[in-house]
């Protein structure tokens, strides 16, 4: 959760996790006759999930309980355990992140942010809006949502201090966030439910979808759901509202070396696989080479290249590069450790096969309801949490009738980075509704309506793309 529980659940949560834990441990060995791994993987599942929801530690903290768990339980061993918060997912996820501070460390962000809000907005209130919900978008693709509410942020509310009344509070504002969360959809490292889906994905089907591969699945819903969005959140907004955007003055060369850095990571990113075999392969080192080369190589470029002041200075620094997300990195990593066990148990396929029924099951039924329970899940907790509980059990469902797991794993994603309804639902709507320009009710009369649109879209989107 991103906002913390009421003292007294939490402290309940503390001990009732365990006993929640204890409990549904010993029914999986000894009511359902599994192995007892299968119990403590389900058992160690339960606290995590009890506690991620609640809060009565840090989520990060949470994280770490597999990596102490499930040596003594004999689920995993140590080097396997540490294998996966060293994953390499996860360390594509802490190297884009340093390229993300080098960005904001520059003022970078800033300069593409206000551009493609003057790009679009002009003086136009309404078009306005739709400037900062594609700012916002295309910068989660590559960043983080939080830091991308973060960096906007300012710039929403000197925005909307400039203008008349207040129609246009509660659009910018939620423009911002929805912007992070629908664009991180679209590629692979724009949000960790991503990445969770990818590894159990590879664990499932030995392969894993290429960058531009996850791009071509889900940018459709990106870029259907931002016109949408934007018609949803400016119905009320008169059409005669105007506003100015300020300036940021000329180009320092600093912003330009880490854009050309960045532009050419994300070029690498897309080109490494496809299109005929990508880069890698004329290179000779596609059984070498991941997305996760790219992105630290690109973190050490940023460390070499002068920052172009005259001082010495590099575009990026220790200092600066340290303050990345850990919490979120050991999050991702206890995440992958529970998959592994879930594998490792046989719990999994046990569950896919009590959930098998979902394959006889319409598809046009199924995606909607899974992809709606995602969503509605990820309103009171993390989602990467919801994801890490909901991959390793949705894919051994799918994989139940000897098809691809994708179908109905990718609906659960992109149902959980498609929550907008409370201040909880993720740090980016926790961070706007901090601002106290928005409401509770607010937040969730507007989410509430965006929630079905976007079950509706990713639906259809996922139906017509993956059958």
């Amino acid at each position: 959760m991103d906002e913390p529980s009421p003292l007294p659940l939490a402290r309940a949560a503390l001990l009732g996790g365990p006993l929640l834990g204890a409990a549904v441990g010993l029914w999986v060995h000894l009511g359902a006759g599994l192995s007892p791994a299968a119990g403590w993987t389900a058992a160690i599942t339960t606290v995590c999930a009890v506690w991620w929801v609640l809060e009565p530690i840090p989520l990060a903290a949470t994280s770490l309980l597999p990596f102490a768990a499930f040596p003594f339980a004999g689920v995993l061993g140590a080097r396997e355990v540490a294998q996966s918060y060293g994953h390499h997912l996860v360390l594509l996820m802490l190297a884009g992140s340093i390229v993300s501070t080098a960005m904001e460390r520059s003022g970078a962000h800033r300069r593409v942010a206000v551009g493609l809000v003057r790009l679009v907005g002009g003086g136009d209130g309404r078009r306005l809006v739709l400037g900062f919900l594609l700012a916002a978008a295309v910068l989660s693709m590559w960043m983080s949502n939080t830091a991308t509410t973060v960096m906007l942020l300012p710039v929403a509310l000197a925005v909307i201090g400039a203008a008349r009344g207040e129609a246009l509070v509660v659009p910018v504002l939620l423009s911002v966030t929805y912007g992070a969360s629908i664009g991180g959809s679209g590629t692979p490292i724009g949000t960790p439910p991503n990445l969770v889906l990818i590894d159990r994905y590879r664990e499932a089907t030995g392969t894993e979808p290429s960058f531009l591969g996850w791009m071509r699945d889900c940018l459709p819903v990106v870029v259907i759901m931002l016109p949408l969005c934007w018609r949803w959140l400016v119905r009320r907004v008169p059409r005669s509202l105007t506003v100015e955007v300020g300036t940021l003055g000329p180009w320092r060369a600093e912003e330009r070396r880490v854009l050309a850095v960045f532009g050419l990571t994300a070029l690498a990113w897309m080109t490494r696989a496809e299109p005929f075999g990508g880069w890698s392969t004329w290179l000779g080192v596609q059984d070498r080479v991941g997305d996760s080369t790219v992105a630290i190589a690109a973190a050490l470029v940023l460390f070499v290249l002068p920052r172009g002041t005259g001082a010495g200075e590099r575009l990026l620094d220790w200092e600066t590069a340290s303050k990345v997300p850990w919490g979120v990195f050991i999050l991702i990593g206890g995440g992958i450790c529970l998959g592994r066990a879930f594998g490792a148990s046989g719990l999994d396929a046990e569950l896919g096969r009590a959930l098998g029924f979902l394959t006889a099951w319409p598809r046009w039924l199924v995606i909607p309801v899974v992809c709606l329970c995602a969503t509605l899940a990820t309103e009171v907790t993390s989602n990467t949490a919801v994801a890490n509980i909901l991959m390793p059990i949705l894919g051994a469902a799918a994989a139940t009738d000897g098809g691809d797991p994708m179908w109905l794993m990718l609906p659960a994603v992109l149902g959980v980075n498609h929550s907008f309804m409370l201040p909880v639902a993720s740090a980016s709507n926790a961070i706007v509704y901090g601002t106290g320009r928005v409401s509770t009710r607010q937040m969730v009369r507007e989410g509430l309506g965006l929630n079905l649109i976007g079950a509706v879209v990713i639906s259809v989107v996922c139906l017509l793309t993956l059958g």
